[in-house]
């Protein structure tokens, strides 16, 4: 199976539920056949109306999620060098894009203070560019992340390691921290 190139399977989704009680599964626009969620979570890059329809970057990401039947928006200026409040001019730092699906660490910080509580343990199977890494770091979560592609899986692994580099000043409230 690569996601990058097609949807995941029936079987793909068979396993998910199988190991896992919760769920919050991006790209559902792809595959609400295979899904029994009817909750979703939307990701709003804020950047309507500044494609023309024929352009190849959509102005929202669509998750599923099982915890309730809620569907909630995220919002988040997502769009190059556009990130957050500001411009990142250089699109340096941990939300430089390394992956075509990238969503930014502050997308899942929001997810984990939401969705998550403390003692669970986050799976995420396609990995891509560990994002989701980092907000778990930085909140204290245990993840175990899979990424089918190695460049892609090696990138994520160097992020998380410069993020780490970086020290905290900080520990998360109510998290315990390595």
């Amino acid at each position: 199976m690569v996601w990058n190139n097609e949807p995941p399977k029936r079987e793909y989704f068979h396993e998910l539920y199988r190991v896992s009680k919760n769920r919050i599964i991006w790209g559902a626009n792809y595959y609400w056949e295979h899904i029994t969620e009817r909750g979703a979570i939307i990701h709003d890059k804020l950047n309507g109306g500044q494609h023309k329809a024929s352009h190849s970057l959509s102005e929202a990401d669509i998750a599923s999620q099982s915890f309730n039947n809620l569907i909630k928006i995220y919002r988040y200026a997502w769009k190059g060098n556009v990130q957050g409040d500001g411009i990142n001019w250089d699109n340096i730092g941990i939300d430089a894009r390394i992956h075509p699906t990238q969503k930014p660490v502050k997308l899942y910080e929001w997810l984990l203070k939401n969705y998550a509580k403390e003692g669970d343990k986050i799976l995420d199977t396609h990995l891509g560019s560990g994002s989701i890494a980092i907000a778990c770091y930085n909140m204290g979560y245990s993840l175990t992340g899979y990424e089918i592609d190695k460049d892609y899986y090696e990138a994520a692994v160097n992020r998380l390691e410069e993020h780490k580099r970086q020290g905290r000043l900080f520990k998360p409230v109510g998290q315990g921290v390595e």
